[in-house]
């Protein structure tokens, strides 16, 4: 049984797209009802409405973002994560920590506790809309992704891993700004990835980051 998409979450997506003027791209896999990890570039904060509005109807309402607590956890911010597109709100430190060589005991306990966050977040049915570079970037190009992404796809094995490029979308709402641009922008989803046996975090990493790059339209850069 699928989840209930809010009222208001609907009034958004058809804004998004309209503010976007989003062209939505599947190569390598189509929109199906299973359960993924749909992990994408980040560059604004429209991503995540954009990605998840672009999901056909019946996937929308069990694909929940996946969103930095610190700055989504108060006021409307609050109200339009949790109750409006079920975002799942994590502690950003941790996460980006998780890379460090030396890390201390209790950093490493927060980091690992937001994996089972996620995890157990997405259930029997849910997928998550994930950033693997864990901050906003300007656009130009794709920072190295963290290992959160590694550690979620060894936690759920059973979880097919959708790479996806945002493009253009740090133009329609650049970082500082309130008011988005109408803009063409384009969302393009690509073959999925899973940890192959005995591959090493990094280059799994490395691999995810290479096939989100791979996504971006040919010649626009």
């Amino acid at each position: 049984m699928s989840a209930s998409i809010h009222p208001f979450a609907r009034i958004i997506a058809a804004l998004a797209r309209g503010i976007s003027g989003v062209q939505v791209r599947w190569l390598g896999c189509i929109p199906e009802p299973r359960q993924r990890i749909y992990f994408a570039n980040h560059t604004s904060h429209l991503d995540f409405v954009v990605l998840w509005s672009s999901l056909p109807v019946d996937l929308r309402a069990n694909t929940r973002p996946v969103a930095a607590k610190d700055y989504w956890q108060s006021g409307f911010r609050s109200y339009l994560a949790q109750k409006v597109f079920r975002a799942v709100l994590v502690e950003r430190g941790p996460a980006s920590r998780m890379h460090e060589e030396h890390k201390s005991e209790e950093h490493a306990h927060a980091a690992f506790a937001v994996i089972e966050q996620l995890a157990d977040a997405m259930g029997a049915r849910d997928s998550l809309i994930f950033f693997p570079e864990g901050t906003r970037g300007t656009g130009e190009t794709v920072a190295e992704f963290k290992s959160g992404l590694y550690h979620l796809a060894k936690r759920r094995p059973d979880v097919e891993l959708i790479p996806a490029y945002l493009e253009n979308l740090n133009r329609i709402l650049p970082k500082g700004e309130f008011l988005p641009a109408p803009l063409v922008s384009t969302l393009t989803f690509g073959a999925p990835l899973r940890v192959e046996d005995h591959e090493h975090k990094h280059e799994f990493l490395e691999r995810a980051r290479a096939a989100v790059l791979s996504l971006r339209r040919k010649g626009s850069h």
